[in-house]
């Protein structure tokens, strides 16, 4: 099979022109990885490139050796992927302790992944461990009604999660688990990776405060769509919060419970305190 025909590269494009669409990667804003499946790798396998010179991830992730990842190239633009994917993004495999990788496919005119690779393997790792290998897809992405949440709410992720709760009912559904969120950090180092994989241990969501959002989902469907749902969220709080600083109505803590009992969710208490 080539490679660009494969669906999972297709669908991997197709996410990456949809997050363009929403405003969410201005220039090279942004990075998107996937987690090849085994069968995925073997029928792309004659039509990789040979195996070329190891280069340090910049950490360890001894959970994802010898795998492969479809990512977004350091630098590259969201919005050029759909024009010349074969620039823009590279097929890597990880090396057997998870220590480096190598590019297989991809990146022809030269380049390398993403500088937030570090973020997405250690993460991949967290991830591919609590779901028991359900979770394939990492996106970030600058969500720019998320971002300004960050300047004008509380960095605490009780706070965070019961605001994004109370704008649209379907949130809680969307993510019952709530959203983690992190301080200023530098981006693209093993620091900011590390605190986030923290986060990933009990969220599909973690916000970087003024720098954008991360997801982690199953396929891309279901990892743009939490990150669509968290992002429509915050810009309807936005919203009401120009209007007034007040709700003059909201949903309340036993509407949620009465929710989760409706939906067989598990809604964590700590979010469902009652305001003052």
């Amino acid at each position: 099979m080539r490679i660009l025909e494969s669906k999972f590269v297709q669908g991997f494009i197709k996410m990456a022109d949809d997050g363009f669409m929403q405003g969410w990667h201005e220039r090279n804003g942004g990075n998107l990885s996937y987690r090849l499946k085994p069968e995925e790798v073997e029928s792309i396998k004659p039509r990789l490139n040979s195996p070329g010179n190891w280069t340090p991830i910049g950490t360890s992730v001894p959970g994802l050796s010898g795998e492969y990842f479809l990512v977004t190239g350091s630098g590259k633009y969201f919005r050029n992927i759909k024009v010349d994917p074969e620039v823009c993004i590279a097929i890597i495999e990880l090396d057997e302790k998870g220590e480096n990788y190598r590019i297989r496919w991809g990146l022809v005119e030269g380049g390398v992944p993403t500088s937030e690779l570090p973020s997405h393997l250690m993460n991949h790792e967290v991830k591919k461990r609590v779901t028991d290998g359900k979770h394939r897809v990492i996106y970030h992405a600058h969500t720019t009604n998320t971002i300004a949440l960050t300047f004008v709410l509380p960095l605490n992720d009780e706070v965070f999660t019961r605001e994004l709760w109370e704008m649209a009912t379907e949130c809680p559904v969307v993510f019952p688990e709530g959203v983690g969120v992190i301080g200023w950090m530098v981006p693209g180092g093993r620091d900011i990776a590390i605190e986030t994989s923290k986060l990933m241990e009990r969220y599909n969501v973690a916000i970087w405060a003024h720098h954008g959002m991360f997801c982690s989902g199953e396929d891309f469907d279901l990892t743009f769509g939490l990150m669509h749902t968290v992002e429509k969220s915050a810009e309807i709080l936005l919203k009401v919060l120009s209007v007034t600083p007040h709700k003059l109505q909201t949903i309340q803590p036993q509407n949620f419970r009465d929710l989760a009992d409706g939906f067989r969710l598990k809604l964590p208490e700590r979010f469902l305190y009652e305001k003052e």
